[in-house]
């Protein structure tokens, strides 16, 4: 027999139909996967232990739709396995299936009753009378006719096991679904008739545009083109417009959905009742002008418009009037009618116009969303929405939105060729950029970022940072960035080190890095300081008013001196050193952010110094020394060797922390350390190499070499053993002499490797240092070959996560996106510092 293809939906409900008997599970068996099935009997099973329980038929039946609903929501393919022969047994499906913008189907298999009756019989566990096979298929069969008048879009009925048999399931994408298509785009908003506008706009975007009848255009580096719609109505080219957009969508230049102005002159060339109005009437006569051919042709295009596409793996989502983040990639009237007018609260405004639910405002999907539709005077991001209508028709610009890389440009509007009803920006009701929303960090959240794709912030994570971020943090406006922990070397092969440049060295060159530098690592505290050239500098830039110069803070965002004078003097210390290197001007900005350790250790760190270590090391260099000459007395050499042995071992844990601190009594007593000049106005510099940063750190450091404290480094060729060795030997000869360590870096700062994003650093601790860290002990046989098996892969995926929030956080803010946007990612970095992985490592 010949085959007979179904063609279903990707994302839809599918309804099994049929009398007992007539083959549903073994149909459903071998068209789809056992988890897209949901059968009746099973549910039956689930809440009574007996599948045949009719008795427990209401209680199945909740559970069915429970878990239809969630598979609905989740957008996976659900298929219901039940008789479904009544009306009223489908017509809660039905009501799911819209509930959820899926696409009901129908497939029915309607064998005559005989030979259900017949298979029923060969099944021992479906021992029911004649009467109830009899009384399904006449309930069918009356139902058949009114199938789609019950809301099916697909219905195929079966009447014969050879038809079932030929039957070969397809599936295929919904019309918005476009994920395969991953750009680049230029996605350009309302042109209404402007065609000298968007030409020159294309221009300017780099296309090549030729001929007219039909055009060809063309993007030497292979970009498309996306039109948020509305392309007709009240400008001057209307029929232009649609020609040379639809010459483009037809050569797969160009994508396009529909707005309202487009649907209702569509409408009106079909000969509908149409209101004319609001340009109508233009784009009418226009199109009066064109030939016959041209109009029908016009009106086809007009009318094979979707609602919204969605494409990159759904990273990026276009509609007319924007969606709800659960309508995208799905369709139903309801969706059509959001994405051409929005939403609207069915009041209008003085202007006559309706008024509208701010819908942006409540976004919270994944899906960065591009839209149009209301003008405003400059497009703006709200909560991974943008709206890019600027009012072209009305004298405003045409925009365009350069897809990834989110840049915009426009053009000027030749002239005013209609006033708008309502003045473009009149109480546009937006978020305000520095307002920052509850909502935004509680609970289970996914931050996107260009380093690391979607980073998981967990939900009692976040609760933890929340408890931070709200009751300790400095202002949010100046928390900009926050530093990722930072991963260790693997475990040395030595026998003698826990640590060694050997394993850092060797991690980068398998990960293809040629070139790294070693830089040495100040036993301080990691600070990251906001400094402007003056308080306008940092009000202007970071709307915060009472800031002075800035502030400095720590890795978890807390203020970093507990007094603001002494605060704001060490900052005006800083920028004067920065106006003395002469920064502010060749770096043509008026604030920087720092990266940098500040010194000494013992300025933060000094109750951890009296609580813990300085009694731990004045009580072990004193006791464990008698304890060796009471044992040697005795005559217990052994022990007295051991105890000995201890006792160094307890000098090298107390001078080490010694080496790290002094007193401070006032400002000159504190030095810093930096080694990143993280970004400045207009300037991102975490893909600037350590070179550039090291230069300008250098100036920096003369400027004021009391204060400012210089970085040792080493550039190495990993391809060259000497360079290694030579590096190998300073981090031994250093740490002996009491520096802490070396962090070793990729050159080139940020980089990427086969497998994603290489880790930005790997510190190498001194042998000494790490008595800190592990206790006076740890270098005890035992106790190395035990701390010899730690583990730092868990460490450095946190340090790749965090260090990719911190990008992101820092490029946002650089971008001049809003607050909640930056905060979003640096409150990512803090939540993850809650992850349980070893704080020694």
């Amino acid at each position: 027999m010949t085959e007979k293809l179904i063609t279903l939906p990707n994302l839809s409900l599918v309804l099994l139909i049929g009398a007992s008997g007539s083959g549903k599970s073994s149909f459903a068996r071998k068209h789809f996967l056992p988890t897209e099935i949901i059968s009746s009997d099973w549910c039956r099973g689930l809440v009574s232990d007996d599948e045949n329980d009719q008795t427990a038929t209401k209680d199945a039946f909740e559970v069915l739709n429970f878990i239809a609903a969630k598979r609905l929501a989740a957008g996976r393919l659900t298929v219901i396995d039940a008789t479904n022969v009544q009306p009223e047994a489908r017509r809660s499906l039905i009501t799911l299936a819209r509930q959820y913008h899926v696409i009901p189907v129908a497939i029915v298999l309607d064998l005559p009753r005989e030979l259900c009756l017949e298979r029923n019989k060969a099944r021992p566990d479906r021992n029911f009378g004649k009467g109830v096979v009899w009384g399904q298929a006449d309930s069918l069969r009356r139902s058949l006719k009114g199938l789609r008048k019950e809301g099916f879009s697909h219905v195929t009925v079966l009447h014969t096991p050879e038809e079932i048999d030929a039957v070969r399931i397809a599936r295929q994408p919904l019309w918005p679904d476009k994920r395969t298509e991953t750009g680049p785009f230029d996605i350009i908003g309302d042109v209404h008739g402007c065609f000298d506008e968007l030409h020159t706009l294309m221009l300017k975007l780099g296309y090549v545009i030729e001929g007219r009848d039909p055009y060809r255009a063309s993007h030497p580096d292979g970009r498309r083109l996306i039109f948020v719609g509305d392309l007709v109505d009240r400008g001057p080219k209307t029929p232009e417009v649609l020609r040379l957009v639809m010459d483009m969508v037809d050569s797969g230049v160009a994508f396009c959905v529909t707005g309202n102005h487009d649907d209702k002159l569509k409408r009106a060339l079909e000969g509908r009742d149409v209101k004319v109005a609001h340009g109508l009437a233009e784009s009418l006569e226009q199109l009066a002008r064109e030939t016959p051919e041209f109009r029908r042709r016009a009106t086809d295009f007009l009318d094979g418009l979707i609602s919204h596409y969605v494409f990159d793996g759904g990273k990026l989502a276009v509609s007319h009037a924007g969606l709800k983040a659960h309508y995208i990639g799905r369709g139903s009237p309801r969706i059509r009618s959001f994405a051409m007018y929005g939403e609207t609260t069915g009041e209008t405004d003085e202007f006559g116009l309706p008024v509208r639910h701010n819908w942006a405002k409540d976004y919270r999907g994944e899906t960065m969303l591009v839209y149009g539709h209301t003008p405003v005077p400059e497009p703006e991001w709200l909560n991974r929405t943008i709206n890019i209508d600027t009012g072209c028709v009305f004298g405003g610009k045409l925009t365009a939105l350069r897809y990834p890389e989110k840049e915009i440009v426009q053009v000027e509007a030749a002239q005013i060729y209609a006033e708008p009803v309502r003045p473009i920006g009149h109480r546009i009701q937006s978020r305000p950029a520095d307002m920052l929303d509850l909502e935004d960090v509680t609970g289970k959240r996914v931050v996107e970022t260009d380093l690391a794709r979607n980073i998981i912030i967990r939900e009692e994570n976040a609760m933890a940072a929340l408890e931070v971020m709200s009751r300790f943090a400095v202002d949010p406006r100046l928390l900009i960035y926050l530093p990722p922990t930072m991963s260790p070397s693997e475990t040395s092969a030595l026998a003698e080190w826990l640590e060694h440049p050997t394993e850092a060295f060797a991690y980068y060159h398998k990960q293809g890095v040629d070139r790294v530098i070693a830089q040495e690592k100040h036993m301080g505290s990691r600070a990251i300081a906001v400094v402007g050239r003056d308080a306008e500098a940092v009000r202007r830039r970071f709307g915060a008013e009472a800031a002075g110069l800035g502030t400095i803070y720590t890795r978890t965002g807390r203020a970093f001196f507990s007094e603001k004078p002494l605060e704001q003097a060490f900052l005006q210390k800083l920028a004067d050193a920065v106006e003395k290197a002469g920064l502010w001007n060749s770096l043509s900005t008026d604030w920087l952010c720092i990266d940098a350790e500040l010194l000494p250790w013992s300025a933060k760190a000094l109750a951890l110094l009296e609580q813990q270590y300085a009694p731990v090391g004045a009580a072990s260099t004193h006791i464990l020394p008698i304890a060796a000459t009471l044992l040697a007395k005795a005559g217990q050499t052994e022990l007295a060797d051991k105890m000995t042995a201890r006792a160094d071992m307890a000098v090298g844990y107390r001078d080490a922390y010694r080496r790290y601190c002094w007193d401070v009594s006032s400002l000159d007593d504190y030095r810093i350390a930096p080694f990143h000049v993280l970004a400045h106005e207009g300037s991102f510099n975490m893909d600037r190499d350590h070179l550039w940063h090291l230069e300008v750190i250098d100036a920096l450091c003369a400027a004021d070499p009391s204060f400012v404290k210089r970085t040792e480094r080493r550039v190495i060729d990993l391809s060259s053993d000497t360079q290694v060795a030579a590096a190998t030997a300073w981090w031994e000869t250093e740490t002996t002499a009491g520096m802490e360590g070396m962090v070793v870096k990729p050159l080139a700062f940020t980089q990427k490797g086969a497998k994603g994003l290489i880790q930005p650093g790997i510190k190498c601790r001194g042998r000494e240092y790490l008595r800190i860290i592990y206790g006076a002990e740890y270098t005890a046989p035992e106790n190395l070959t035990r701390l010899k098996a730690r583990n730092v892969g868990g460490k450095r995926a946190l340090a790749q996560r965090e260090y990719a929030l911190g990008y992101e956080a820092l490029k946002r803010f650089v971008a001049g996106e809003p607050l909640y946007r930056v905060h979003e990612a640096v409150f990512g970095v803090l939540a993850l510092e809650s992850e349980p992985v070893d704080p020694r490592l």
